[in-house]
């Protein structure tokens, strides 16, 4: 199980932890958390994600530069319009889970916790 973990990088020595100290860095901005929120089910033009988090589509568009350079986001053109999408799973995993945490510091009996129950 060892060779497992170091092979996919989850070792306290891995070469990855400083890369991923930078992705946890890249998503402590609340508007970026909020983007990938509205990204979890589909991709969006910018200005359908500003007005999904209350920005203006220029600073969206900014924040998405920085999240397509860390590779947590991706595009698709269509004519003129761009469509952005996220690259994967995990940035959405790393957020939920991180919005899970928060609910832990609130409340003895989370709300996702509810939601796990009622579909076993």
């Amino acid at each position: 199980m060892h060779a497992d973990k170091q092979g996919c990088g989850l070792d306290v020595d891995s070469g990855y932890v400083e890369l991923a100290v930078e992705i946890f860095s890249m998503l402590a901005d609340a508007t970026r958390v909020r983007i990938i929120l509205a990204l979890r089910d589909s991709e969006r033009s910018v200005n359908d994600l500003a007005d999904a988090v209350g920005k203006s589509p220029a600073a969206v568009s900014q924040h998405l530069a920085k999240m397509r350079l860390a590779r947590v986001v991706s595009t698709r053109q269509d004519g003129t319009r761009v469509f952005y999408r996220l690259e994967n799973e995990h940035a959405s995993t790393l957020v939920a889970d991180a919005i899970f945490q928060a609910e832990h510091a609130l409340d003895a009996n989370p709300r996702h916790h509810h939601a796990e129950r009622a579909g076993a």
